[in-house]
C-alpha cells in the first residue's frame, strides 16, 4: 500500500516504533545509584546491583530515575552507568531516566543516553515550580525531545504540580516516539482512568508500589517502580502469576508487599530504599547530598515491617 499523505506516513512510522518496542512491558526495575562517601559513583556497587536485578529475569532496567537519584546525576554520570550496564549485558533493554528542567537540557541528556546505548527514555515533565508550563508547553517539550532524539519515550507522570492528564496524554500519543506513560501520581484511581482513556493507544505502566497486584489485574502493561528494585524476584513472580491467573498465589505475595511498602515509602525516598536493601544483605552505598541519613526511629519502623513480612529475621 502506498502512503500519499502525511497522516499515513506518520501511521507507518508509529507502527514501526510500536513493533520494534514490543519488549517494552513487564517488570522494569529502576536502578539505584550507589555513591561513595565523597558523593562519587561507586562502580563496583553499581555492578553488584545490576547483577542482582538481572538474576531475577527482569524485562528491562531503568537507570537515572527517582529511585536512582537521577535529578542529581550529570550527563557524564548517566552515560557511565548506561555503559556499565551494557558492559555486563549487551541485550537487556535500557530505559534511561531524563529529569531536567529545560527542553534544551533534557535533549542534551537524552542524546547522551542514546549514544551510550539506551533503547528508550523515561522523561519527567518540568518540575521546578516557576518553570512549569501549561498543556501546550508540555506538548512542545515532549515533541521537541522526540524530534531531536528519535528514541521511544515513556512519560514519567510523577510531578504533582505538573501532572500529565489523560486528555493531554492522548494528544501526546500522536507523537510517534511517545509510546507509554509511567503513572506515579494519584494512586490507583488515576492509574485506572489513564488505562481506560488511553490504554488502547499507549502502554500504561504501574508505579503504585503497594498495589501492584491490583494494577496488574486492571491491565497494566508492566511496572516501573522502586518496589521492583527491592524485591525483584518476588515482583517477577507476581507479574507471571497474575498473567497466568494464579491469583491466590499472587495475592499471597501482594499481602507481604503491601504493609512493607507502606512503611518503606516516605520522605528522603532514595535513602529509605537503600536502607531496605541493606537489611536484605545488599550493599547500596551512600545517598548523594543533600540527603544524608535516616533517623533511628525510621530505621526501626522499616526493620520491623520487613521482619513482620518475613523478609528478614526479627532483630
Amino acid at each position: 500500500m502506498q502512503c500519499n499523505n502525511l497522516k499515513c506516513v506518520l501511521f507507518v512510522v508509529r507502527r514501526r516504533i510500536y513493533v520494534s518496542n514490543s519488549w517494552l512491558e513487564g517488570i522494569i526495575p529502576p536502578l539505584i545509584t550507589p555513591f561513595d562517601q565523597q558523593g562519587n559513583l561507586d562502580e563496583k556497587l553499581i555492578r553488584d546491583e545490576i547483577a542482582v536485578l538481572l538474576k531475577a529475569n527482569i524485562n528491562a532496567i531503568s537507570p537515572g530515575g527517582s529511585t536512582g537519584e537521577g535529578a542529581t546525576l550529570d550527563d557524564e554520570e548517566l552515560v557511565r552507568i548506561i555503559t556499565i550496564i551494557r558492559g555486563i549485558d549487551q541485550n537487556i533493554p535500557i530505559i534511561a531516566g531524563v529529569i531536567r528542567n529545560s527542553t534544551r537540557a533534557a535533549i542534551r541528556t537524552a542524546l547522551c543516553a542514546k549514544e551510550a546505548g539506551a533503547n528508550a527514555l523515561m522523561v519527567t515533565p518540568v518540575s521546578y515550580n516557576v518553570l512549569v508550563p501549561d498543556d501546550e508547553g508540555n506538548y512542545a517539550f515532549y515533541q521537541e525531545i522526540a524530534s531531536q532524539v528519535g528514541l521511544p519515550i515513556v512519560i514519567y507522570n510523577v510531578v504533582p504540580q505538573n501532572t500529565i492528564s489523560a486528555f493531554l496524554f492522548q494528544r501526546l500519543l500522536d507523537i510517534p516516539e511517545v509510546v507509554g506513560i509511567k503513572q506515579s501520581v494519584g494512586g490507583i484511581s488515576s492509574f485506572y482512568e489513564m488505562k481506560m482513556e488511553c490504554g488502547d493507544k499507549g502502554k500504561i505502566f504501574s508505579a503504585t508500589d503497594e498495589m501492584l497486584y491490583s494494577t496488574f489485574e486492571l491491565g497494566a502493561d508492566g511496572a516501573i517502580s522502586a518496589i521492583l528494585t527491592v524485591f525483584p524476584e518476588l515482583c517477577v513472580s507476581l507479574w507471571k502469576m497474575v498473567k497466568e491467573s494464579r491469583l491466590e498465589e499472587a495475592l499471597a505475595i501482594q499481602d507481604r508487599l503491601y504493609f512493607t511498602w507502606k512503611t518503606i515509602a516516605g520522605n528522603q525516598f532514595p535513602i529509605r530504599i537503600k536502607y531496605a536493601l541493606e537489611l536484605l544483605g545488599r550493599t547500596p552505598g551512600y545517598p548523594r547530598s543533600p540527603i544524608c541519613h535516616l533517623s533511628k526511629e525510621e530505621k526501626d519502623k522499616i526493620k520491623s515491617a520487613m521482619a513482620l513480612a518475613g523478609f528478614i529475621n526479627f532483630p
